[in-house]
């Protein structure tokens, strides 16, 4: 099936028990056995009908053999890094989700893993990066909040080659732009409160595999860890996933028409955007990502208040999260990446101007009147800061 009628009717898409078009909220905890180590189900952290329906969804959505939902995106990762010991070590790219590092900096640390930081575009970085002590390469692209592209099947290669995993934040594209397993990759994460789910009404996390011996091993580590997903959350996603090439579709060409936007704006300095020609990144896009994404982040120059400006607009919402069918800005600084210390930040290029947002599906219109409202109040108060620093040398 094509990608738009697998978002239909691939996974388990009907009730198998009763033919129903919505696979049911099965909210058991536990399950009838006819006849001892016999039944598909058990017990519902072990195997759930709705939860597994989700799970064969994103399977088949990312060309993999195995997934598994979680509780949210940070248990997903959790887990995932529970398939390693102390004393492994890991190459991890420099601009990733403010959770992924706190979650690497203040847990994973502690039980012995070692982690080298490098930008994950620079092929010969990572390749000195490699140590007899690395098991895996792990990633985003884009990435959050900066939306570098990484090369993903060139990675891929030299993890191979090494012998090691290769494992990748898919979150910002989702696999209606982009499907890492089939450029090789090993292992597929996903925050699907974000653009799988895309609703804003829930949190969830997904891991693909397409090898199945990996596979069973996180299935294994799913049931051990129980940080699974709900059933009600389970329905609530695969519903939501249902719509993912409609949204989509409407997503990108709101983002290309804020990017337009944008880069004629004299209050913005720099646009990070893949579908910008004059991004160093833009040819990798272009090979490897089906649409640029509908994420934007843009910094405002030197000196002016990102505050002032999200906290003007009207129709885009202010909060942490993305993907959503609204309109979403944020501060990286202050908000998604405010667990990174604050030289850190500036090292790898997120700046206390920068701002991010993911574009939703409103009328392009009300859109862009609403960030020239924020630019608005922006010149006010640049004018008058330079009314005053007249004032001031007089």
């Amino acid at each position: 099936m094509e990608f738009d009628t697998k978002l239909i009717h691939g996974g388990i898409s009907e009730d198998k028990y009763t033919g129903a078009t919505s696979v049911p909220i099965y909210m058991a905890s536990t399950f009838h056995q006819q006849k001892i180590g016999e039944n598909e189900y058990e017990y519902s952290r072990s195997g759930n009908p709705t939860r597994e329906a989700v799970e064969k969804l994103i399977a088949d959505l990312e060309d993999g053999t195995a997934g598994f939902a979680f509780a949210s995106g940070s248990a997903a990762i959790d887990t995932v890094f529970s398939l390693f010991s102390a004393g492994d070590h890991f190459v991890i790219g420099n601009d990733v989700y403010g959770g992924t590092f706190r979650l690497i900096d203040a847990v994973l640390k502690r039980f012995g893993m070692t982690f080298t930081v490098v930008d994950t575009r620079d092929l010969q970085a990572v390749k000195a990066a490699i140590t007899p002590a690395t098991k895996a390469i792990y990633l985003e692209t884009p990435t959050n909040p900066l939306l570098r592209v990484t090369d993903i099947a060139a990675v891929a290669k030299i993890a191979k080659d090494r012998g090691i995993l290769s494992i990748i934040d898919n979150t910002f594209s989702s696999p209606y732009v982009q499907r890492p397993l089939d450029l090789g990759v090993d292992i597929v994460l996903h925050s699907a409160s974000k653009y799988l789910g895309g609703h804003s009404d829930l949190v969830a996390g997904l891991v693909v595999t397409k090898d199945q011996a990996l596979g069973e091993k996180i299935g294994y580590l799913q049931n051990a860890i129980g940080g699974i997903l709900a059933p009600q959350e389970s329905w609530l996603l695969q519903r939501g996933m249902k719509t993912l090439s409609l949204r989509m579709r409407a997503h990108l060409a709101n983002a290309e028409a804020v990017f337009n936007y944008l880069k004629n704006q004299p209050l913005v300095s720099k646009i990070y955007y893949p579908g910008d020609p004059n991004n160093p990144d833009y040819e990798v896009a272009q090979k490897q990502m089906h649409g640029f994404g509908a994420m934007i982040s843009f910094e405002l120059q030197a000196g002016l208040d990102p505050k002032q400006f999200v906290e003007q607009l009207q129709v885009i919402t202010l909060a942490e999260s993305l993907g959503a069918l609204e309109s979403l800005i944020e501060i990286p600084a202050l908000m998604t990446h405010g667990s990174i210390p604050h030289d850190i930040r500036l090292k790898n290029g997120i700046k206390d101007e920068l701002i991010r947002l993911s574009v939703g599906v409103e009328d392009q219109k009300d859109l862009l009147a609403d960030l020239e409202r924020g630019f608005d109040q922006l010149k006010g108060s640049h004018q008058d800061v330079s009314n005053s620093k007249v004032h001031s040398q007089a």
